[in-house]
């Protein structure tokens, strides 16, 4: 709250309340009633109208100037180490969390992200849709974290590792 008589306010909220004040007023007098039951319809009206967007066009490019100045463009050279803040996914949970991976056993591509080979193909399937078959096959990745296993398209699978086909051993669980 503020008064006109405060030395640091600049009268906003008292214009704003007669503003208001007056809206109510001509809802009144056109709309009879009492004044609380077309309060809510008041505040739509003034939050939504013209000057409303103004001021907050405003305030938010206040609020970008004053962070403006006070951000400090961060130079990092190569070498250089840096802390990042890293927070995980709602419900995903490591199997050992206090395990710690050399730095210079990850791998990372051009694009800084952990580079991924397939091991081997453990298993084959196929999904069967109404008029299609679909050729899969579960394979075991590098994951840094034990075992990691997922399907995938087989046609798409073996022309980026065709190499991982040639010792394929056919499972029992493709369908003939």
């Amino acid at each position: 709250m503020s008064t006109a008589y405060h030395p640091k306010t600049d009268g906003q909220s008292e214009r704003t309340i007669k503003t208001l004040e007056d809206m109510l007023r001509a809802c009144v007098m056109d709309f009879g009633g009492s004044w609380d039951t077309h309060l809510p319809l008041i505040e739509f009206s003034y939050n939504n109208s013209y000057h409303t967007s103004i001021k907050l066009k405003t305030a938010r490019s206040r609020q970008q100037s004053y962070a403006d100045k006070r951000r400090k463009p961060l130079v990092f050279k190569v070498g250089d180490r840096v802390l990042l803040k890293v927070s995980t996914w709602k419900g995903v949970c490591l199997a050992e969390p206090d395990v710690q991976v050399p730095l210079e056993e990850i791998e990372i591509d051009e694009n800084l992200r952990f580079v991924e080979e397939p091991i081997e193909i453990v298993d084959r399937d196929v999904k069967k849709l109404k008029r299609r078959r679909i050729p899969l096959v579960k394979v075991r990745w590098n994951c840094r974290q034990g075992a990691e296993y997922t399907w995938e398209l087989e046609d798409q699978f073996r022309k980026k590792y065709p190499h991982l086909f040639s010792k394929l051993v056919p499972s029992s669980s493709v369908a003939t």
